[in-house]
């Protein structure tokens, strides 16, 4: 059986995935990028995976792109110029984050029939939009929540910085419990507002939550929505497969 080795380096942690050869998740890992060459070394030597592939939003150290490409028999790296199932309609293709691309590419393959809203809330909040014609169209970008949180200790003189743990009321009594309030259910009013005109706009509509932050928003939102904490390593894994149908 063949096995695929599918890595999402985020800005503050990493996830990698094992597919095997009809697309079933096998397994998943999150881990810090201290651990990622000794947990990833692991990974391949458990599962002998045939292929590879890497999507990163940072500067990863060099070693794992080495041991990726000497441990596998294809790998591959996922950018601006790397052959998609989809269309990519995104105008700077450039400054696009490949984590995106792999986001549009799993909402398509899961929901063909639906133009849907993928909405990954981590460090910052991505909203992506694949149409039902197989497009990506783009979408936007806001801060996520500990951003939120760090700039408004950052940007002041007298408030502190809170945690997302702790009492959640919308009517806040004092700073730290109005901090929160207003953050938390600001991203949500944010969300839900995002979902709404979208869905207003394009019949057909979907919207689907991932991401390190999808399990604290999921049931504070208002609109209908689907989760799925591993679309973008689903969405990675068809890349992949749509690169390298087959290995020697």
């Amino acid at each position: 059986m063949t096995v695929n080795l599918c890595i999402d380096w985020g800005n503050t942690l990493v996830k990698a995935a094992m597919f095997d050869s009809s697309g079933g998740l096998i397994e998943t890992q999150t881990f810090n990028e201290t651990e990622a060459i000794s947990r990833i070394n692991t990974l391949i030597a458990t599962h002998k995976p045939a292929k590879g592939i890497l999507c990163s939003v940072v500067n990863h150290p060099a070693e794992v792109e080495q041991i990726l490409k000497s441990e596998l028999k294809a790998f591959l790296k996922l950018d601006s110029n790397t052959r998609l199932p989809i269309m990519n309609a995104y105008s700077s293709p450039g400054t696009l984050g490949a984590d995106r691309l792999a986001l549009a590419v799993g909402a398509y393959n899961a929901y063909p029939d639906k133009n849907s809203l993928v909405i990954s809330i981590g460090t910052t909040i991505t909203y992506n939009f694949v149409q039902k014609n197989k497009t990506f169209r783009g979408g936007a970008i806001s801060p996520g929540m500990e951003m939120r949180f760090k700039a408004l200790n950052h940007y002041t003189d007298k408030l502190p910085e809170v945690e997302a743990d702790g009492e959640l009321l919308m009517l806040g009594y004092d700073t730290e419990t109005c901090i929160r309030s207003g953050v938390v259910f600001g991203m949500v009013a944010e969300i839900d507002g995002m979902i709404a005109d979208f869905a207003g706009q394009y019949p057909d509509f979907n919207a689907v939550l991932t991401g390190g932050g999808q399990a604290f928003f999921a049931s504070k939102l208002k609109n209908k929505i689907f989760a799925d904490p591993d679309l973008l390593l689903k969405g990675l894994n068809l890349i992949l497969n749509y690169n390298v149908p087959f290995t020697r």
